[in-house]
């Protein structure tokens, strides 16, 4: 009996000490390679998958197993998520969500149809896109398009709790997936051409009730920030150091929105995301660094404190958002393992960083054809370490408003958006997604106001000059030597999120609507089949009944196909995409698909 007694008690510490947090579920699932239960793959953000029955040697005969309508036209990004042989879709706005029986030929269990105020589709910048659900303990997250974040019951489709995160009639709205970590959902925001104030909120997955919020501009204390302690390329960040960086007032509508990625090391409890463009995009209305816009942000998951920054594009000129996604590897750099965080950044940077400190190891341009800066300052002792070096011809600040700055490499759209890489340990190489894109670029001064658009340009696109004559590139990246292994042009923008796989492949999709699959050692392309629509989805991989299978969302829009989703013909709308893809249309229309794909029996 004493025994016994001494055994509960040991237990009960146990579990006072370690409670079950909502992403053991997680980690459990990301651990099993049958299942695609997070948008990235894991929490490192790689897009891998152990699965290798579908391999280089017989991807040739792949062939569609099945497909499903979604029901809704316009972009489609994002993937479903596959648990416990459960497949969960979701749709651009309204933002429905379909639970289909893998078991029972894709049979419909659940479907919820979220009432959304249709206004919200005016606000949203870039195509009433959606990222894609999260998953953690039986429960479905959705984050819809009018800020509102549902939990839903995984097996029935009930709302469990639902809150609001943001108020679309100033022009925020949401176009991101959420991150579960620990016993939070961690939510972000849109709307920096509205002159939103950007922040990352974390949510407790319990009942929804705020845990805590971290802006993006502002004075320390709304930041979580420890002047002394948040460190910046190895010194402390210092105090108001984003207020010190804006005139006036306007770091209340200096944007630094959070619409992209998040991953997480578990070791460090640490949470990785990037800060979006500063409002306006006149950069003569915002003298300073307007810090902490561009920015990637390492955070404590549990409090929301900050443990270090590092702003890739101080004085942003070019509309070049910093949300894209910070991969997490460890990689051998000059003999020495690190932890590293690599980031490809819409400004043509792609940056390898240690993720524990946040020290700079690498910054090399990914696409040759980046002109606006020479390059980033490497040396420590310079007053410009961290710091891209503009070129005067390309700095629409420079130039001034109401003057047309041309030639500039790459587009606002970056060198690569918000599509997600992939990275193989197999490799150790990074399978980036690339835009090959240019623009001339007029700034023009601009007034706020609450839920009217807050831009301040206009902008047009264009291949980039004297190259493939293509917008797009797949690449294979070197993140410990900051080159390229090898590349493979595209005629339009890569705008789908990549795939590697322990079956020495790499998958992706073009914005004319191919799946393509190639050797993740050579490029060669092994594999590809025309979707009905244009893929801007992320493939992604799983195995059911012993088979596996890899799917893909096709429905073209996004930025780069807005021209065709909604309709749009004249050149400059979009935010000047419509007139640079305005190709596309010879080679795709509006739908809304996903497509799987296996071997043959």
């Amino acid at each position: 009996m004493k025994r016994s007694m001494l055994g509960l008690l040991a237990a009960l510490l146990v579990s006072t000490a370690a409670p079950a947090l909502a992403n053991d579920s997680v980690k459990a699932l990301q651990a099993d390679s049958k299942q695609w239960a997070q948008q990235l793959g894991n929490y490192a953000g790689q897009r891998y998958s152990e699965l290798n029955a579908i391999n280089k040697d017989n991807v040739g005969k792949m062939q569609v197993a099945w497909t499903f309508s979604t029901g809704v036209l316009r972009g489609h990004e994002g993937s479903p998520l596959v648990i416990g042989g459960i497949m969960y879709v979701h749709t651009p706005f309204p933002n429905m969500v379909y639970a289909l029986n893998l078991a029972d030929e894709g049979k419909i269990m659940w479907r919820y149809v979220p009432e959304q105020n249709a206004d919200v589709i005016g606000v949203m910048c870039c195509d009433t896109v959606y990222r894609g659900l999260a998953y953690a303990d039986d429960t479905i997250y959705l984050h819809q398009a009018d800020t509102k974040l549902v939990a839903l019951d995984a097996k029935t489709g009930a709302e469990k709790w639902s809150v609001v995160n943001g108020d679309p009639s100033k022009g925020e709205t949401n176009t991101a997936t959420v991150t579960i970590v620990n016993d939070k959902v961690l939510v972000g925001i849109s709307g920096g051409e509205y002159g939103v104030r950007g922040h990352l909120t974390a949510y407790n997955t319990k009942d929804g009730s705020l845990a805590w919020r971290a802006y993006s501009t502002g004075p320390d204390a709304e930041m979580l920030v420890d002047p002394e302690n948040t460190m910046v390329l190895g010194k402390p960040i210092g105090k108001d150091s984003s207020l010190n960086s804006w005139e006036g007032d306007q770091w209340q509508i200096g944007g630094g929105t959070t619409w992209g990625w998040s991953t997480y090391d578990a070791d460090l409890n640490l949470i990785y995301y990037g800060t979006g463009n500063p409002s306006t995009w006149n950069p003569s209305q915002r003298p300073g660094d307007n810090k902490w816009s561009m920015t990637i942000m390492a955070r404590d998951a549990d409090t929301g404190m900050a443990k270090w920054f590092y702003q890739k594009t101080p004085h942003d000129e070019w509309d070049f958002d910093g949300v894209n996604e910070n991969i997490l590897a460890d990689i051998e750099i000059d003999g020495q393992m690190r932890k590293v965080l690599v980031n490809f950044d819409r400004n043509g940077f792609g940056y390898t960083l240690d993720r524990v400190t946040g020290e700079l190891l690498v910054a090399e341009k990914f696409d040759p054809q980046v002109n606006w800066a020479t390059h980033v300052e490497m040396d420590k002792t310079s007053d410009q370490y961290g710091r891209p070096q503009v070129v005067a011809e390309y700095s629409t600040a420079q130039n001034g408003e109401d003057t047309n700055t041309t030639g500039i490499c790459p587009a606002a759209l970056g060198s690569k958006d918000q599509q997600p890489a992939a990275f193989s340990p197999k490799t150790n190489l990074f399978y980036v997604p690339t835009n090959h894109v240019c623009m001339d670029y007029e700034p023009f001064r601009v007034s706020y106001a609450a839920g009217q658009p807050y831009v301040g340009a206009t902008l047009s696109m264009f291949p980039a000059p004297n190259s493939h004559g293509g917008m797009g590139n797949f690449i294979a990246w070197d993140a410990a030597k900051g080159e390229i292994k090898w590349s493979l042009p595209e005629q339009f923008s890569v705008w789908s999120g990549a795939l590697a796989t322990a079956g020495d492949i790499v998958f992706y999709g073009t914005l004319e609507g191919y799946l393509k699959a190639v050797d993740s050692e050579t490029g060669k392309e092994l594999y590809k089949f025309k979707t009905p629509s244009g893929i801007i989805g992320n493939v992604f991989t799983y195995e059911n009944a012993g088979k596996q299978y890899v799917g893909v969302l096709s429905g073209i829009g996004g930025w780069a196909g807005i021209g065709l989703a909604a309709g749009l013909t004249n050149p400059n709308d979009g935010l000047g995409a419509v007139g640079g893809y305005a190709a596309l249309s010879d080679y795709t229309a509006l739908g809304g698909q996903l497509t799987v794909f296996k071997l043959p029996e």
